[in-house]
């Protein structure tokens, strides 16, 4: 077993027109040496795409992407234990980079999630040759591409996040402190990320969030995003981002500091 990513030369011959065409550049990270092997094939006959480098790890994934120019990474959500941060991390390191993410089969929350984090794609194994080189195409281009159960999931959790009514939404008030706490969350940042931008723990930032939850009548932070997104919340102003001391965190939103009101919005956002 290679312990580095292997790259991967798929066309022969005279290359004379590679200057009149514009290759999609992509590398297959995958734990399934087959899948790898069927994806270079269904790759090989197409004149637009070229399969720059591969990988059967996490970490040969993530020095694939930072050694090799690339335009997508076919990226297997198995190969993380946690996929959603795996992908937030390929994306920190190779802002570039448009991840696909593969999944074991449809999964709704995982879909809603990765998306919400930054990948441009979501497909299962059970996708056509086909309908790949399509979403690869699409991607490369800056389009995001989801088939159509993912565009209902998207959708309806978009749907429900803005049924709720606009005079109660025009009520909520966020303190200063859980303003930033909310506009990190937006940003995709982990709570490990956000206790260290305002100078506090894991634990108190998780119980910032629950009382966020509360107030607005979301469940989790894809929700929060949409529920920012619907009614126009902008991200916390420069000066916020400095850190704030624990001392003043660790009271908890007891409400001593002056509120901010979540305006709502006549129109919602279309999602990017």
């Amino acid at each position: 077993m290679a312990s580095t990513p292997v790259r991967v030369e798929e066309k022969s011959g005279p290359i004379a027109s590679e200057a009149e065409t514009h290759f999609v550049r992509v590398i297959v990270a995958d734990t399934q040496a087959i899948f790898r092997a069927g994806l270079r094939k269904i790759f090989a006959v197409e004149d637009d795409i070229r399969v720059v480098g591969q990988a059967e790890t996490l970490s040969q994934a993530m020095s694939a992407a930072s050694k090799f120019s690339a335009d997508v990474l076919i990226f297997e959500a198995a190969l993380a234990s946690n996929p959603v941060e795996a992908v937030s991390d390929l994306l920190r390191q190779t802002p570039a980079l448009r991840v696909v993410v593969v999944t074991a089969g449809p999964d709704e929350e995982l879909t809603l999630e990765l998306f919400r984090r930054g990948a441009h794609a979501i497909v299962s194994r059970e996708i056509e040759a086909e309908q790949l080189v399509d979403c690869l195409r699409k991607v490369a281009h800056g389009e995001p591409w989801l088939d159509n159960r993912g565009m209902h999931w998207v959708m309806e959790a978009y749907r429900t996040q803005g049924s709720r009514p606009a005079a109660s939404r025009s009520k909520v008030q966020l303190t200063p402190k859980e303003s930033v706490i909310v506009s990190c969350v937006t940003q995709g940042m982990k709570n490990k990320e956000i206790a260290q931008r305002v100078g506090t723990t894991e634990q108190v930032v998780k119980n910032y969030l629950r009382k966020v939850y509360d107030k607005l009548g979301v469940a989790d932070r894809l929700e929060l995003a949409l529920f920012c997104l619907n009614n126009r919340i902008p991200n916390a102003p420069a000066s916020a981002s400095k850190p704030v001391p624990t001392s003043a965190l660790s009271n908890s939103g007891n409400g001593s500091a002056a509120s901010v009101p979540l305006l709502a919005s006549d129109s919602p956002h279309k999602l990017d």
